[in-house]
């Protein structure tokens, strides 16, 4: 018995000491209690410097996690077990996420800095009212193309895509929306689009272009074209912007006909555990110093108007970045398809894919 005792007792002792050292080591990690802000965002979509900032003025340890799409996000915050307290999804996943009661309203009496955001940012359709969301950054899909390779004259057109000069020579952002999308702009037809006859004539379209994709791909859509292994690429303008610093010969379009006009905001997963810390990081994030900070970083359009009066002319003025009115009544926002027809575009484009092979 007394030896019996004895094993009980040592077992405890190490469990005992077990716990002790993950408590020490999660307290000189910085990572125990409610001074822990979990962050899940796109991948490279804030400066570091300005989490380190953060966590120095605020005092929290941020844990950052990445996604690579909009869907993946979603999935995960779903299936619950995740205890996220801030993520940024785009304006249809906002209202898909409203739906299924994924998200936390907002109490906007502990949000400081909303005044800083253009009002025509503000109260869209995704979330009247700005409910559930705050303005994080917005942008377009366009065209980047090479002058060494291109006339610029022959890219201002989704058309332009479907030149044969261009045979194995275009990259496609791999997204469904946005190939699908751009399949149906080419024709005159709404991004959002739930006609049949639609849909099958922009991937008959679609399929005609496949002699040109050289890839479908995503994050290394930058270093392709920056390398200059491709004359043209579909991409988002942010990763446009990077491309055009680090090759002068790259250019970005928006093609006349029209594309998608984006919007990210940050919000509340209702898994949240840290709710004071993530009304602090919306609140740091709407300070014009770090929201100008974020943008020359990043090379996103920002909504913080105030933000605009401190970053350089030279990129407030860029309409490849920031579109004139004019050309902004041309560009239309992604709304919630519903899983049917999101499914349709999935496997539409899946279909794609597999008959560039």
């Amino acid at each position: 018995m007394k030896k019996l005792q004895s094993l009980f007792i040592g077992i405890l002792v190490i469990i005992g000491v077990l716990a002790l050292g993950v408590h020490h080591l999660q307290k000189s990690s910085g990572m125990s209690g409610a001074k822990v802000l979990n962050v899940y965002n796109w991948g490279d979509y804030i400066d570091p410097d300005l989490i380190k900032k953060f966590e120095k003025e605020y005092g929290y340890k941020v844990n950052y996690e990445t996604f690579d799409s909009n869907e993946a996000m979603f999935t995960k915050i779903q299936q619950g077990g995740t205890a996220y307290d801030i993520t940024i999804p785009s304006e249809y996943m906002i209202q898909k996420m409203k739906e299924e009661k994924l998200l936390l309203p907002l109490d906007h009496s502990k949000i400081k800095g909303l005044e800083n955001i253009d009002s025509s940012f503000l109260n869209l359709s995704f979330d009247k009212g700005n409910q559930y969301s705050v303005p994080y950054f917005w942008g377009t899909l366009g065209i980047v193309y090479n002058d060494k390779f291109v006339d610029g004259k022959n890219m201002q057109s989704w058309d332009d895509l479907w030149r044969p000069e261009l045979k194995n020579n275009v990259m496609l952002i791999d997204g469904a929306r946005e190939v699908i999308g751009l399949g149906l702009n080419s024709l005159g037809y709404s991004l959002n689009s739930k006609n049949d006859a639609q849909l099958t004539a922009a991937v008959n379209k679609l399929r005609k272009i496949t002699p040109n994709v050289k890839a479908i791909v995503a994050d290394e859509i930058k270093m392709y074209m920056a390398n200059e292994e491709s004359a043209v690429a579909v991409t988002f303008s942010g990763e446009a912007a990077d491309m055009l610093e680090q090759n002068e010969h790259l250019h970005y379009v928006i093609p006349k006909e029209g594309s998608n006009l984006w919007f990210d905001n940050m919000v509340i997963p209702k898994t949240a555990k840290n709710i004071k810390g993530a009304y602090d990081f919306i609140n740091f994030m709407l300070e014009p110093k770090n929201a100008a900070q974020n943008a020359e970083y990043i090379g996103y359009a920002t909504p913080n108007k105030e933000a605009l009066k401190i970053l350089p002319k030279e990129i407030t003025e860029d309409e490849q970045f920031y579109p004139s009115a004019d050309l902004m009544k041309h560009l239309e926002v992604y709304d919630n398809l519903g899983s049917k027809y999101l499914g349709i575009y999935n496997d539409l484009f899946l279909e794609l894919k597999m008959y560039r092979k």
